[in-house]
């Protein structure tokens, strides 16, 4: 008995939204349900995409990216939530919670650069036609997206290894769905004023950094599509931007709502809520943002049907 409490000791209990068990079942369907529509809406992106010739263009080579994004995203997070809520808490070690902090930071890393970089393409597409394959060529298409990835993957570096140096109290109970940085470090008994720096200048660097090139490329674009004559020509052009900037307007304002906010309004629970809009409702959304209006992506999905 005194191994296993010691076991239990050196664990965190994620202890997720209070007060909802009555709800659990309902919420256990609603999540399973978005999780598996997210799931099957990104696949399916990624199968039409690699199995369409028509659809090897740089802008659905990004969306790819963002679609795997998305899966993993999702992955990391709502199992366990679904978890939570039939077992009410869910135990987990300061290792595998690291890993956790780590892939969920390296992801929205990855995220926001990669929504630059699709901003950045739909700029070249609109305000430079003739060039633009030239520009956005095969090889500077991989470039950038391996860029992305790999300053994605080392940007949590220096966060884990601060968060791991952490001395946490008795209270090991994580409020929240997931092991989030911001929960995990008001557990800790020793000074986060490091962490919260670095914190800090990393994300006001992959965050403002990123922000500024998207804001820039759409003003260069709302200025070329001003420019275009005909009303058939500017709805065109307005038309193949506007599911990125969805999707960029719920992303930066789901994460700034969360992050960039006075501590003195700060309030887990509501962190909670808007984890969700990043986490779940985002990823769920992006499909249908990226092809519900979009001909090329389902003349070519028709296309598939009749050839099984």
């Amino acid at each position: 008995m005194e191994g296993e409490n010691q076991t239990e000791a050196n664990k965190f209990a994620i202890v997720g939204f209070e007060g909802v068990q009555q709800l659990q079942t309902i919420l256990f369907v609603t999540f399973l349900v978005i999780y598996l529509i997210t799931l099957l809406g990104n696949l399916l992106i990624m199968a039409n995409v690699y199995f369409n010739r028509h659809l090897h263009t740089p802008m659905y080579f990004f969306l790819t990216n963002l679609s795997f994004l998305d899966i993993n995203c999702t992955t990391i997070i709502l199992p366990n939530m679904l978890a939570l809520f039939f077992q009410g808490k869910n135990l987990i070690s300061l290792t595998e919670c690291l890993f956790q902090v780590y892939f969920f930071l390296a992801i929205v890393s990855t995220e926001l650069l990669l929504l630059a970089i699709m901003a950045y393409d739909r700029f070249v597409a609109i305000c430079n036609p003739l060039r633009y394959m030239a520009i956005m060529s095969k090889a500077v298409c991989i470039r950038l997206a391996v860029g992305t990835w790999i300053v994605g993957l080392v940007d949590p570096i220096p966060h884990i290894i601060l968060l791991s140096g952490l001395s946490f109290c008795s209270s090991h109970t994580i409020n929240h769905f997931f092991c989030e940085m911001t929960a995990l470090m008001m557990l800790s008994c020793s000074s986060t004023e490091t962490l919260e720096t670095t914190s800090y200048i990393l994300g006001s660097v992959l965050g403002l950094l990123p922000f500024s090139l998207v804001m820039i490329s759409y003003v260069n674009i709302l200025m070329a599509v001003l420019r275009i004559q005909s009303a058939q020509g500017r709805r065109k052009a307005f038309s193949t931007c506007t599911s990125h900037l969805t999707v960029v307007i719920l992303f930066y304002g789901s994460l700034s709502s969360a992050y960039i906010r006075p501590t003195s309004t700060f309030s887990m629970n509501d962190n909670k809520l808007l984890s969700l809009s990043y986490t779940a409702i985002t990823p769920l959304c992006n499909p249908f943002i990226y092809t519900l209006k979009n001909k090329d992506f389902k003349n070519a999905l028709r296309r598939a049907k009749k050839t099984l």
